[in-house]
């Protein structure tokens, strides 16, 4: 049996689709939603009986809050997999290009107990999605793109690219075993790049100022700089997948989608 967690989530999500119909899948979510187990890595006394049963189980990262309470969740879910028997953990990682932004060491982290854990293990090393870049060079009302990209670029990879692959680990786990895949964009985009596919114009601005918009847009305080650090790390020359063997394309078997055509339809849909 696979349980794959966090499926309220857009990868969950996606991967969810994937997966509809089979029998010899379960999905879990913080809700309980029907058709559904509850699987909420902040109650860890949901966890056994959410795990009984399970032979392999995808963990998509718990990644919304501080580094404790993220590293916190990870820890109940490995150690109640453990404690259940399971025999094999997907987890859903970040790039290794990512160990520049303020939100990588949960994941490492991660990482680590795995490779202490009882159970077989993959890491799947997400590259950040190019969904993202909705958030971060989306038009301003002057039709200008103004975060503080700099000249840097980011190899972003499509969700949908990554939740493939994630259901093709998940489902035979066994050839991946103690593997660590990195799973980057192939063509990495910088801020004209992004500028040019929606026929705007790009004015970077600086990182205090999208610091000040970030802090008065109503973020949480952590993401404030979660956020910020990312410009910085690609503005800087950090999230273009060159320091990375890439393993995207082996691990679909095709053409990766086009990352600038996801974000540009991304940001024509609202």
């Amino acid at each position: 049996m696979l349980l794959v967690t966090g499926v309220s989530g857009g990868l969950g999500r996606l991967v969810a689709e994937r997966l509809a119909g089979r029998d010899d899948v379960v999905l879990g979510t913080r809700a309980g939603l029907p058709g559904t187990r509850l699987v909420d890595f902040d109650e860890p006394g949901t966890l056994p009986e959410a795990f009984a049963g399970v032979d392999t189980l995808l963990m998509i990262s718990a990644g919304y809050g501080e580094d404790d309470t993220v590293v916190a969740r990870h820890e109940a879910a490995v150690s109640a997999a453990e404690a259940a028997g399971v025999g094999h953990i997907v987890y859903t990682s970040l790039s290794g290009d990512g160990d520049h932004l303020t939100y990588s060491l949960p994941h490492r982290w991660t990482e680590r107990r795995l490779r202490r854990s009882s159970a077989d293990w993959t890491v799947l090393r997400n590259g950040l999605y190019a969904e993202l870049l909705v958030w971060l060079a989306t038009p301003d009302a002057e039709n200008r793109v103004s975060g503080p990209l700099g000249e840097g670029r980011l190899a972003a990879v499509a969700r949908e690219d990554l939740a493939e692959i994630a259901v093709k680990v998940a489902t035979d786990p066994a050839p991946h075993a103690g593997r660590v895949y990195e799973l980057v964009g192939e063509r990495p985009l910088g801020g004209a790049d992004l500028a040019r596919a929606l026929d705007a114009e790009y004015v970077p601005g600086t990182l205090a100022e999208a610091r000040a918009a970030l802090a008065a847009s109503g973020a949480e305080a952590f993401q404030v700089p979660m956020l910020t650090g990312t410009y910085s790390a690609i503005a800087h020359g950090f999230m273009d997948g060159t320091g990375v063997k890439n393993d995207l394309r082996e691990l679909l078997g095709r053409e990766p989608l086009d990352a600038l055509e996801v974000f540009a339809t991304a940001v024509r849909q609202g």
